[in-house]
């Protein structure tokens, strides 16, 4: 029997006479509804038909997680009055409960996007809504743009609903409306809130800020502590959010002893304590929860909210292949909704555990997927869909270059698309298996090796990380599952048969791995390999830059370049050779930490990785000296080196480049007529330009070395050879010869000027720009310059003059004889005079005799 009267009472049916007026005109439209509304139960149900009269019409919902499509088939299922499977039912990855009756299917985003690549039509289905599309997950991003371009090519009558629980509709109903003229309508939907008070509940001394999947445990102490608060300053069922599983567990830890059944809802969890969570309940509870609960579900009796602030992303280091979901502060958006289920029945409050300080600096909406996840399998689907770049897709938000590039590299490697980008056969097989592109090689190739049971359950594994009380080590986790009886187990098991099945067709496409020494090919004695070595095959299959070679105790050096980890107690750290299956960065550490990995010998770390093999000669400058040898990488990995005795030339020369680069221009042979060489055509340079070379600049030289090191440089093979090139000789080649000022250099820059006295003297040119302004210095001893009046001059630049006294140490600097004579040579005078009384110190220096000597001496030459 129809429950009426449970759907009468849900707000968003005074939007849905608005919502099919848009359907019926455009097709398209944006359905903005607040959780709790009806928006997952009531809008299916009428749009197919099965109640309120319409057109029957069968309909598919998406759904983002397992937990809101089996939630939300159930909740559909009970309002008719019916079982799940009849009329409404589901299907997620592993489970279908559906029939030939079944009009209302809920599927997961995953579900759908696998059903479009097998029939892009998608017959029989007559319109299709997206649920939680604010949510911005890559899957529906996908599925959308898939379904606009079915729409737009080959079923224009297919109808699509975005159905989001946010009012940001204006990127949605522009994809959706593309082409038309203000896009697709947006319906919206109020919902029945009551006032939600906001508790402002920092931590009492400041936490570490998440890092990784890391989250402090004083931060989650502090939650645990607020939850107690909420139960005894409030009334009714407390909703508290945290961002996964482990928090959520450690949490129902600290809550021993609490007036309140305490429930842990996330996807892993069991069916039974799902269920629980989601029924109306005659006793308080403490329900624990993901995300999932902030849009997806709804939770009866909830009067209380305990928002922890934060929640997880994908993030990936496209550079070192270590992607993973990451602990992120919550957007302000998500904020609202996870307080909003705090007011959906009666009036609640919401505890938000940090400072209101804050709060205006969190970001405001959730980073899309598409900016921020690995993109291997968002590439693969777009491959096999006839579009490798995505660039003809409807997304909101394209795909970043360097991620696409990253993922293009991943997919060349493990076999799925041409290095063209056009998917292959094996591509085909391996988007069908709802892997990511890595997993399905390692299924793939793995099966070939070891039998497809076994490779199916090394998968399932890999697919999703077990917990950490299983360990570190892959095989005694693969052990432990097998005989398991935990939740964790269970979900394994299924996922294995699952896999088990879809490996066992027929291999489309040739294996990227050859076979193991001595397995004679073709699979042969696939169970007699031992579960350690079966392990460490399926993980180096899967993640291939990551096979690790140990460089130390429980130190490691991966395939791309990265430095691992083992955690103290590990029975991985006497390993030769790691695969290495899960790893994050801690803070401020140079190392990955490796959390899941298997032991692993150089054959099949060589045959795994076998597109990351690499010999040549490796010749570059290295601890001060040229390095020249004949060397077998594997990646970063060096496998083998022997010294090379007639290295490629022009590679010693680039070398021997990237050294005089590192360790500057020194290791040349410079005199000290060298030095001033250089000087003096840094001077002109700065001074006249034109032709004169920038010699000053270590990179402008290295940058011009055909012009003035050659032939010295290409005939070097050391370092003493770059020792023994005359840097003096060497930059006049640089000199501007062909239009003949190089003539000039000793007019323009001398090396010496003749003082009044008679002597020449060494003129400076090293002075650094903005010490007195690069010019020239002529450090004379003051007497020397008797009787001359102007300062003199060097290309026109006025010399800076450093005046000494008789016993050459320094007494003024002047750019300005003529200023000086005038003014300053009275103090320096009175100072000097006292100090050397036998030279001549006349009161007018202009008109006096220039001398380099005594008083008795210039009378003895009178």
């Amino acid at each position: 029997m129809i429950r009426t009267a449970d759907l009468d009472a849900l707000p968003v049916r005074e939007a849905v006479p608005a919502l099919v007026s848009a359907l019926d005109a455009h097709g398209t439209a944006v359905l903005c509804a607040p959780p709790g509304t009806g928006k997952t139960t009531l809008v299916p149900l009428v749009l197919a038909g099965l109640v309120g009269g319409g057109p029957r019409r069968r309909v598919v919902v998406a759904e983002p997680r397992r937990i809101a499509a089996r939630a939300a088939a159930r909740r559909m299922a009970w309002l008719l009055g019916e079982a799940v499977g009849g009329p409404v039912g589901f299907t997620v990855r592993g489970e279908r409960v559906a029939g030939p009756g079944t009009v209302v299917e809920v599927v997961t985003t995953g579900v759908l996007l696998q059903r479009l690549q097998r029939d892009q039509e998608l017959s029989g289905v007559d319109l299709v809504i997206l649920d939680e599309c604010h949510e911005r997950h890559l899957d529906a991003d996908t599925v959308a743009a898939f379904l606009l371009d079915v729409r737009e090519n080959l079923r224009p009558e297919l109808r699509l609903v975005a159905a989001s629980a946010t009012t940001d509709a204006a990127g949605w109903a522009r994809v959706l409306g593309r082409g038309r003229l203000g896009g697709a309508p947006v319906v919206e939907a109020a919902g029945v809130s009551y006032p939600v008070e906001t508790v402002w509940a920092p931590p009492p001394r400041p936490v570490r800020p998440p890092h990784g999947m890391r989250v402090d445990p004083a931060q989650l102490a502090h939650v645990a502590s607020v939850v107690r608060r909420a139960l005894a300053e409030r009334s009714g069922d407390v909703l508290c959010f945290l961002p996964g599983v482990g928090e959520i567990a450690r949490v129902a830890g600290q809550l021993g002893g609490v007036d309140a059944e305490v429930l842990q809802i996330h996807g892993r969890a069991p069916a039974a304590v799902q269920d629980a969570a989601l029924s109306v309940a005659q006793h308080r509870r403490v329900i624990l929860s993901t995300a999932v609960a902030e849009s997806s579900l709804t939770v009866p009796g909830v009067r209380v909210v305990v928002d922890s602030g934060l929640a997880r992303e994908p993030r990936v280091d496209h550079a070192r292949g270590l992607g993973a979901l990451a602990t992120v502060r919550a957007s302000r958006a998500a904020g609202r909704q996870r307080a909003g289920r705090a007011g959906r029945e009666a009036p609640g409050a919401v505890y938000r555990c940090w400072a209101e300080a804050e709060d205006g600096r969190l970001p405001g909406f959730p980073s899309p997927e598409i900016r921020m996840a690995d993109l291997a399998q968002f590439a693969l689907q777009a491959a096999c869909w006839g579009d490798p770049d995505a660039t003809g897709l409807a997304l909101l938000d394209p795909p970043p270059t360097g991620a696409m590039a990253a993922a293009r590299e991943v997919l060349v490697a493990v076999g799925a698309v041409s290095p063209a980008g056009l998917v292959t056969p094996r591509g085909q097989r391996m988007a069908r298996l709802g892997l990511h592109p890595r997993l399905a090689r390692a299924l793939l190739d793995g099966s070939a090796a070891l039998g497809a049971r076994r490779a199916a359950e090394l998968v399932a594994l890999l697919s999703e990380e077990p917990p950490r009380e299983y360990g570190d080590d892959l095989a005694a986790a693969w052990r432990r599952a097998r005989a398991g009886g935990d939740a964790y187990a269970a979900r394994w098991r299924a996922e294995a048969r699952r896999l088990e099945r879809a490996a066992s067709g027929n291999p489309a496409g040739p294996s990227t791995t050859p076979p193991r020494p001595g397995s004679g090919g073709g699979g042969v004695g696939k169970e007699s390999l031992p579960d350690d070595a079966a392990a460490g095959l399926v993980a180096a299959l899967a993640f291939p830059e990551r096979v690790a070679k140990a460089k130390g105790r429980a130190a490691f050096l991966m395939a791309n370049g990265t430095g691992a980890e083992l955690p103290d107690g590990s029975p991985l750290r006497s390993a030769p050779w790691l695969a290495v299956a899960v790893a994050d960065r801690p803070p401020h550490s140079a190392s990955a930490r490796i959390r899941l990995a298997a032991a692993l010998d150089e054959d099949t770390a060589r045959a795994a990785a076998g597109h990351l093999l690499q010999a040549g000669e490796e010749v570059h400058w290295e601890d001060g000296d040229l390095v020249a040898r004949s060397v077998e990488r594997l990646g970063a990995i060096e496998l083998a080196a022997r010294p090379l005795r007639n290295p490629d030339p022009d590679l010693v020369r680039e070398a021997l480049l990237d050294g005089l680069r590192s360790e500057g221009l020194g290791l040349l042979r410079w005199s000290a007529d060298a030095h001033a060489l250089r000087a003096r055509l840094g001077f002109l340079h700065r001074t006249l330009g034109g032709g004169w070379p920038d010699v000053q600049d270590d990179g402008a030289l290295l940058d011009r070395a055909d012009d003035w090191l050659e032939p010295e440089l290409s005939r070097a093979r050391r370092r003493a050879d770059l020792g023994r090139i005359d840097a003096g000789q060497a930059l006049n080649r640089l000199l501007p010869w062909a239009t003949g000022e190089a003539a000039r250099l000793d007019e323009l820059a001398p090396e010496r000027i003749e003082v009044p006295s008679g002597s020449r003297i060494r003129l400076d040119y090293s002075a650094e720009q903005g010490q007195g302004h690069g010019r020239p210095v002529l450090a004379v001893k003051l007497q020397e310059l008797f009787g001359l009046a102007e300062t003199p001059k060097v290309a026109g630049v006025p010399v800076l003059v450093h005046l000494l006294s008789p016993a050459g140490r320094p007494a003024a600097v002047t750019a300005d004889l003529a200023s000086f004579w005038q003014s300053g040579y009275r103090a320096v005078r009175a100072e000097l005079r006292g100090r050397y009384p036998k030279h001549p110190w006349p009161e007018d220096p202009a008109t006096a005799q220039p001398t380099r000597h005594t008083n008795a001496r210039l009378k003895r030459q009178q």
